[in-house]
């Protein structure tokens, strides 16, 4: 399992991914879910992934080997739209799954997997998109301006509560950050270091992009005060008078 989320806001984008992969208890390796393509000037485009790493692995490789071997046929590096971006990775999903699920079932072995991505292209406002595992996908709205993949229930009230379309960069990335600290807690199938990128609007140019360690000051911050917080908060909470 997971856990990935991307954020459209007026200020930019937040593309955040952890790196833990697990084929049961013993078998726990580290994995980026985080695919960055970036032209300056011309075009940033995040892909974040989640389900069965070799389906998502060969998905992103197939975009990446027909955008290096042709400059004519329409790829990453020329796509004119993030719509055609993410037509393009439902086909390639679609193409590993034809392929590859069929002997993977026979070995009840998922063939699940799907992606976040998102970015902006020179001349085109910014854009996300969820794309599911058969290779469809819905576009993120003024609305609905996040999604989640993977291991996303954990993660989820804290987004809610917080994030709205005028939501700065910094506070996006701050619950972010209290988001993954909120799933790791609580399901271990989620693990640092976590892949964090930063979008603002209309730079054409990554503002930011780090990986979170554990050694990492500012997240262990995080994980201390968003505990005790939320203990000193319950305890201030009065007593039902139910009874």
């Amino acid at each position: 399992m997971t856990y990935c989320v991307a954020m459209s806001l007026d200020a930019g984008m937040i593309f955040a991914s952890d790196s833990r992969t697990n084929a049961g208890v013993d078998q726990i390796a580290k994995f980026s879910k985080m695919r960055v393509f970036a032209r300056d000037d011309d075009r940033v485009i995040v892909t974040l992934s989640s389900g069965n790493l070799s389906i998502s692995q060969n998905a992103i490789n197939i975009l990446d080997q027909r955008a290096r071997a042709s400059e004519t046929d329409l790829s990453l590096w020329n796509a004119p739209s993030m719509f055609d971006v993410a037509r393009l990775l439902g086909d390639a999903l679609r193409e590993v799954k034809t392929r590859d699920a069929p002997y993977m079932e026979q070995n009840n072995i998922d063939s699940y997997a799907n992606f976040l991505v998102g970015g902006q292209l020179r001349g085109e406002k910014m854009r996300l998109f969820n794309v599911y595992s058969q290779g469809n996908f819905i576009e993120a709205t003024p609305d609905t301006n996040y999604f989640q993949i993977g291991e996303t229930k954990y993660g989820k009230p804290i987004i809610d509560r917080v994030i709205r379309h005028n939501t700065s960069l910094l506070d996006a990335t701050k619950c972010v950050v209290v988001s993954f600290d909120s799933t790791m807690r609580s399901n271990i199938s989620v693990g640092l270091p976590i892949d964090l990128v930063m979008y603002e609007v209309d730079t054409l140019r990554i503002k930011l992009r780090m990986r979170i360690e554990e050694s990492d000051a500012y997240f262990q911050m995080i994980h201390t005060q968003w505990g005790e917080g939320l203990r000193r908060v319950f305890a201030q909470l009065p007593d039902p008078d139910w009874v």
